[in-house]
């Protein structure tokens, strides 16, 4: 039987609402956070710098992403630096590529000689992979980001995907294999039995974490009573 003890994969926690992330701050399988733009977007967050220190003071000691946003390497540099002045426990997300297609692997680089703590975001592909992670090497800890559910999204099947990105990224001890953008509770632990390092969930999937080893006719049994308790509730007749 499955539990959360016999996971060698970290977990952390994908979001931008405050209250969500305390609250999964608690909870000591939480080994770290993550976020970004978007997310901080639909939680209606307008000053950046404010709430990332805010959630700095409530957390911290464990690893916490915030990513750049401008779309020209030498403001993301910047904002980048900033960032990272921010705590020990900060690392900076910079995105495989601009909008424009353009890859940031020189800033990446140029970061990780800066000894700046990195999180290499939105990558989708293996031939990504293989590109940014001899320039992690002078990073003092850093993260790959694969979007393993986008990859998924395409009908393709993730987990051979991020089996040969575990690989590549082996030789890398200061470097880890993130599987972004999670569909659902397995992909924990698919990512978990190929070895990945970390796995950033959302609060909605974590908050189906009592599922694990659920009894299935238990389960049956319940979501009978949910469609006729439904079913009543909107006194439906024929």
């Amino acid at each position: 039987m499955l539990n959360l003890n016999s996971l060698k994969i970290k977990i952390f926690a994908d979001g931008a609402d405050k209250a969500g992330m305390l609250a999964m701050y608690e909870k000591p399988y939480i080994k770290g956070f993550t976020t970004n733009p978007t997310l901080m977007r639909k939680a209606g967050i307008s000053d950046y710098r404010a709430f990332a220190k805010d959630i700095l003071t409530s957390i911290p000691d464990r690893p916490i992403s915030f990513e750049v946003f401008s779309d020209e390497f030498d403001e993301m540099e910047k904002q980048a630096l900033e960032i990272s002045s921010w705590g020990k426990n900060v690392y900076v997300k910079i995105p495989i590529t601009n909008t424009r297609g353009q890859s940031a692997g020189e800033l990446v680089q140029k970061l990780a000689q800066k000894k700046i703590k990195l999180n290499v975001t939105a990558l989708t592909t293996i031939k990504q992979v293989e590109s940014v992670a001899p320039l992690l090497k002078e990073s003092p800890s850093s993260c790959v980001s694969v979007f393993a559910g986008r990859v998924a999204d395409t009908g393709r099947d993730p987990v051979p995907h991020m089996k040969k990105a575990v690989e590549i990224l082996a030789p890398y001890k200061n470097v880890e294999l993130l599987w972004a953008s999670p569909r659902e509770l397995l992909n924990i632990l698919q990512a978990d039995a190929i070895g990945c390092h970390i796995i950033t969930v959302t609060n909605d999937i974590l908050g189906k974490l009592p599922l694990l080893n659920k009894d299935l006719d238990e389960y049956s049994l319940e979501t009978v009573k949910m469609f006729y308790v439904d079913a009543q509730k909107s006194n439906y007749r024929l």
